[in-house]
């Protein structure tokens, strides 16, 4: 029986991406390959956090007592935990919406052909994370229109470099995509402008709901 590293499991609404405002049972993995110079999880990357040892059957269980039906799995990268295509399946197959945040640098290719098959939300790492050398842009190939991009936004650099991805890319007909203040570093208004001003139909910006309603450093929520 295989078990998976859990930081934390909660009820809550989801705070960002397509599902935003729905109610989600989210369930937190350890560990992360990147470390971006704005991460607000980075607690639970540390080698000293705190965890469960929880086998899949086991969360496929949690989140059935919960009656909620969408489940986010994030992290951390939850893509790096071993046989999270198993739980995945288990999810989808207990009738759960199963939607996927990372961090763009894991291959989505056998995640994507699993059936159920999950919803993706994965992230382009902009110049301000310091990350944007590991991105896989090979994954893009196998986002859907029920999938998003999400872009991180520290600076107006960010915004040039993301708009750059957008039309290289062709994302607009390929899935969703989100612009997303990094917290503290750069004004909505300022993003709200540059869209107006690059006429950037089809580009969503977005605030961390859970940020606004809650603390922004509080965890669970």
């Amino acid at each position: 029986m295989s078990c998976f590293k859990v930081a934390e499991k909660f009820v809550s609404i989801n705070g960002e991406g397509p599902r935003a405002g729905e109610l989600a049972v989210f369930l937190r993995f350890c560990g992360c390959n990147l470390d971006c110079s704005y991460c607000d999880t980075r607690w639970a990357n540390t080698a000293a956090v705190k965890y469960e040892l929880v086998s899949a059957e086991e969360l496929v269980e949690y989140v059935k007592s919960t009656g909620v039906k969408n489940v986010t799995l994030t992290g951390g990268e939850p893509l790096l935990q071993a046989n999270i295509a198993h739980l995945i399946k288990l999810l989808g197959e207990a009738g759960a919406e199963v939607e996927i945040e990372t961090n763009g640098s894991v291959p989505l290719k056998n995640i994507v052909s699993l059936a159920p098959r999950p919803a993706v939300t994965a992230d382009y790492k902009l110049p301000s994370s310091g990350m944007e050398k590991y991105m896989l842009t090979e994954n893009f190939s196998y986002l859907t229109l029920q999938d998003a991009v999400k872009f991180v936004v520290g600076d107006m650099c960010d915004l040039a470099r993301a708009e750059e991805i957008i039309n290289g890319y062709g994302l607009k007909e390929k899935c969703r995509i989100y612009f997303s203040p990094v917290f503290g570093k750069i004004k909505p208004v300022e993003i709200t402008e540059f869209m107006k001003e690059r006429k950037l139909n089809g580009v969503r910006l977005q605030l961390q709901l859970h940020k606004i309603i809650w603390e922004p450093d509080m965890r669970g929520v």
